[in-house]
């Protein structure tokens, strides 16, 4: 009877190799030799790479700088443009909540300064004089009676007035309904110079815009406002290029804005 302990024919065991051990002695490793050049050439290919993206569509999309011309073809350069008036408008609203929290504070400060209360003194001194001046009799009024006229007076007869001129038709006009917080941007196509009328209204709400203008490396902000309700004027182009307004819906209903104009523009570049 053979014991199983017993070792004297030990069975035959054969190591496999593990994933991640070194390779038998004899194998080969295959290896893509890298040189110098062929560094330099991939460092170069990216950069290139790189800047076409930068060029063509990043800059023209995150801040409408386009130095090729090809974002403003694809749309990019108007999506940058308008980032940046929502990043400008963002501002502007901080500024004016902080001066509106600053205000409260400076009328406190005014109502404690001595200089009211001496304002307030001469005040009551001039209504003091006013009442004695005015106590004092008022000058006889002169009547002049109508002489009777000649016999040989001749009649005149008097012209018609003329009629008040009709005014001028508007050239164009759009509407759009905004959403809350909802945008839109109408410009003028106007050389250097050129001059157009304008009006524009919310139609009972309010709307905070920018009046600005683009083109030929030119860029400029007429004027800004917070919460107007309409507004009527002339926009005077300072060069040729691209001039217009971009208007946005800050309130929590839907509303409706209107523009007319007329002028020396050759075209309306409406949405």
């Amino acid at each position: 009877m053979q014991n199983r302990f017993d070792i004297t024919n030990p069975p035959q065991l054969r190591a496999e190799p593990r994933m991640g051990q070194a390779s038998p002695a004899g194998a080969t490793i295959r290896a893509v030799p890298a040189t110098s050049g062929g560094l330099v050439r991939a460092t170069l290919g990216s950069g290139a790479a790189a800047a076409v993206i930068l060029g063509l569509f990043w800059l023209p999309a995150e801040y409408g700088i386009d130095p090729t011309g090809l974002g403003r073809m694809m749309g990019l350069t108007q999506m940058g443009e308008i980032k940046q008036q929502l990043y400008a408008e963002a501002d502007a609203d901080d500024a004016a909540a902080a001066a509106e929290a600053s205000a409260p504070q400076a009328a406190i400060a005014a109502a404690d300064s001595p200089v009211l209360d001496r304002l307030t003194a001469i005040e009551a001194q001039l209504a003091t004089i006013a009442a004695v001046v005015g106590a004092a009799p008022a000058p006889q009024a002169v009547v002049v009676q109508p002489q009777p006229a000649a016999a040989a007076a001749t009649t005149t007869v008097a012209e018609p007035a003329e009629p008040n001129p009709a005014p001028l038709a508007w050239r164009d006009e759009v509407s759009y309904t905004l959403a809350p917080s909802e945008g839109v941007e109408v410009k003028l196509v106007m050389e250097e110079g050129a001059v157009a009328a304008f009006e524009w209204t919310a139609n009972g709400g309010v709307v905070n815009y920018d009046t600005h203008g683009d083109g030929g490396g030119n860029d400029i902000s007429y004027e800004q406002g917070r919460a107007v309700p309409e507004q009527a004027g002339e926009l005077v182009a300072a060069f040729t290029g691209n001039h217009g307004w971009f208007w946005r819906n800050r309130s929590d209903a839907p509303l409706t804005l209107t523009l007319r104009t007329r002028g020396d523009y050759t075209e309306l570049r409406a949405p």
